[in-house]
């Protein structure tokens, strides 16, 4: 699928003018995460550079993100044939273990081992509460645009376009969440969880790729009518506790399970939940693929992925343009893989010929 600009600005003129938002529902069906018990996970993140040339370095994400009401990010060790570092990004806070290997090492390894409690979380949107305000840097952070996501120019109007009419930051940001799973598709032919240049995305046209790329075009969108946004990033660790293959790890080996999560912060309310892009994965690959707006998995999923999501699900972090100290490369728009160098090349993290990791997640029993 691909628009042009004025079919999206029209397509957004009728989100707003036609009531394209589904009244709030009361009931998620067999789609139903609660604040429940609490689930502890171990990861480990086994890395091996293939063919190293020159000095060797990595860096390694850790989660550091704790959220009192569904994750904490408890102890992180690591062992290997490097000297590492556990370093902490100063603007964004994402943590990461820096790894340098000495030159002439043939075979540089390292094994990182990371565990986190989580848990299902979903919030009452129909009656607000009394959760803390941001202060006014945290409300400047989350709305700035940053070099992937700006908030000015057609992130601006089209943004502007699709909240016209809605009176409450609620009802403009379940308006966004609702002209993204109605515009956007999932592209299977992205590779890794994509870029998150929501720029290109509108330029173009094309709103196609996957959640790094769907949910940033949603934090942009939200950022750019004044409401603070971010980016979760992290990996599935677990499969989904209810029937929904597509949205969970469904073994071990979690190494390509990486996904990016949102969350739109609302007076009253706090930081709430959202999460478009599994939508739009659920409509593409839940059995038997291809599945109408329409169908009841559909359905049950975008109700429930504006406000709650399943606790089956690691953050690493909220960061954005990273630069990794000591790297030969430019900053990153997102640190949700490995990353790695040799000499002043930077190795593609989505390679596995050159840049070998597995990822593994098990339970921890209580």
């Amino acid at each position: 699928m691909n628009v042009d600009r004025r079919t999206l600005l029209k397509a957004a003129a009728a989100v707003s003018v036609c009531g394209g938002v589904p009244p709030l529902a009361s009931a998620y069906g067999a789609f139903n995460p609660r604040p429940g018990h609490w689930r502890s996970f171990e990861i480990v993140t086994d890395l091996q550079i293939a063919k190293p040339v020159g000095k060797a370095q990595a860096w390694v994400p850790v989660p550091s993100v704790n959220e009192a009401d569904w994750f904490r990010s408890l102890e992180s060790e690591w062992s290997g044939n490097g000297r590492a570092t556990l370093m902490r990004d100063a603007k964004c806070g994402a943590t990461f273990v820096h790894v340098k290997w000495e030159e002439g090492e043939t075979a540089p390894t390292m094994t990182v081992t990371s565990r986190i409690s989580t848990r299902d979380r979903a919030i009452d949107l129909s009656k607000p509460g009394d959760a803390k305000p941001l202060s006014p840097a945290e409300f400047n952070f989350y709305t700035e645009g940053t070099r992937l996501i700006p908030v000015d120019g057609i992130v601006k109007q089209m943004s502007d376009q699709i909240v016209a009419g809605a009176a409450t930051d609620l009802d403009k940001a379940r308006a966004i969440y609702e002209w993204i799973v109605a515009h956007t598709y999932r592209d299977a032919k992205v590779r890794g969880c994509g870029t998150g240049d929501i720029l290109s995305m509108l330029r173009t046209g094309d709103l196609g790729g996957k959640c790094a790329d769907i949910n940033a075009l949603f934090v942009g969108l939200v950022r750019a009518a004044g409401i603070p946004a971010r980016d979760l990033y992290g990996i599935r660790v677990a499969p989904s506790q209810f029937g929904y293959r597509s949205l969970g790890a469904n073994s071990a080996v979690i190494t390509k399970a990486q996904h990016c999560r949102a969350e739109v912060y609302l007076v009253g309310f706090g930081w709430v939940a959202a999460d478009p892009a599994d939508v739009r994965k659920v409509m593409l690959e839940e059995p038997a693929g291809d599945l109408a707006m329409d169908d009841p998995k559909v359905v049950a999923a975008r109700m429930t992925l504006f406000g709650a999501w399943e606790g089956n699900w690691l953050a690493y972090n909220f960061a954005h343009d990273i630069d990794l100290p000591g790297a030969h490369g430019p900053a990153i728009g997102f640190l949700m893989y490995p990353e790695g160098e040799c000499g002043n090349s930077r190795l593609d993290c989505l390679d596995p010929a050159s840049f070998r990791y597995t990822i593994t997640a098990r339970e921890l029993s209580a």
